[in-house]
């Protein structure tokens, strides 16, 4: 019966698995900026990778039932949909691989697990879908040469935007949302300032995306990656929404939207989850001491104490 259970939960967990990845997959096809399905922040990506960090590889068949349901619309043929399916599985998958190999923990309260997530997670694994899916889109004829590299920069970057932006986020949700009642209105505070600093910042005419950093950096330092995480989807989103815009690089070709929006989403991401990543390691390291002092100053009062109780008993009563 515990065995019957066990599959059931894991048949239902593989089937919201999928669900997620299909519901924030149309949220990404909203944004495509390469025939209609190559877009520069794909999230699903980030629930992907988070689901095999939090219930192990046996979600694989949640991943490639998501990947499969949206790409099956979007063709151009069954042949590079599945190829485009396996690709949007094997990614995800295999840098889930990749982080177990270098000892990666979802805390993320180490620099070295924030550091693996974005060389080895984002940006090592996600070549895999990019490279099969823009390959495939190419075999089919639905692709010329002349925007491979355009695309498969979108792909390449909107998928490890996804893990950069989105499972930090998914895996922060576990275990650090325990916000004390009175920072709660800081909380609201900081999340309400990101939002109407970042849509007016991105949509005036002056240059000043350097202003979202500031309010990044406090919600780090804060809140770590319950704040860093949420602030930091929130920039991401509102700039891919304005990047069509042409505010990023007016009059440019995709390949230099692209490079110069993912450049400031990549510093935007990287700022929240290092700087997070290095306040949890100090946080830490300071509960550490603390801990060590407490047991060392209860040490010296048993051995003070003992000392007395030795030298009260080692006197000689007067005669």
């Amino acid at each position: 019966m515990r065995s019957v259970n066990a599959g059931v939960r894991t048949a239902l967990t593989v089937l919201a698995v999928a669900a997620a990845y299909y519901a924030t997959a149309q949220v990404g096809l909203v944004l495509a900026l390469v025939r209609g399905q190559v877009t520069p922040l794909w999230l699903p990506t980030g629930i992907s990778l988070a689901a095999l960090l939090l219930a192990g590889g046996r979600m694989w068949p949640g991943i490639a039932l998501g990947a499969f349901c949206v790409n099956i619309g979007l063709g151009p043929n069954l042949l590079s949909v599945l190829l485009i399916t396996a690709g949007n599985t094997l990614a995800p998958f295999v840098a889930y691989l990749l982080l177990r190999r270098v000892g990666f923990r979802i805390e993320l309260d180490r620099l070295r697990d924030a550091l693996a997530l974005v060389f080895v997670g984002a940006f090592g694994g996600m070549a895999v879908s990019a490279t099969m899916g823009v390959t495939s889109l190419k075999v089919a004829g639905a692709l010329p040469w002349s925007e491979y590299p355009a695309a498969w920069s979108v792909w390449w970057t909107g998928d490890a935007m996804g893990v950069l932006v989105f499972a930090p986020l998914l895996l922060t949700l576990r275990h650090s949302w325990r916000i004390q009642r009175r920072r709660v209105a800081e909380a609201v505070l900081l999340l309400t300032a990101t939002i109407g600093l970042t849509m007016f910042v991105t949509s005036t005419q002056l240059r000043l995306l350097f202003l979202v950093f500031p309010l990044l950096i406090w919600a780090a330092l804060r809140f770590q990656h319950a704040g860093a995480a949420p602030c930091a989807l929130i920039v991401s989103t509102i700039a891919v929404l304005t990047a069509s815009d042409g505010y990023f690089a007016p009059n440019a070709s995709v390949l230099t939207t692209m490079i110069v929006l993912q450049l400031f989403n990549g510093s935007i991401a990287l700022t929240g989850l290092l700087l997070s990543a290095i306040t949890s390691e100090r946080n830490e390291a300071r509960r550490a001491i603390e801990h060590a002092c407490e047991q060392l100053a209860d040490t010296v009062a048993r051995y003070q104490g003992k000392d007395v109780r030795t030298s009260l008993g080692r006197v000689v009563p007067p005669t």
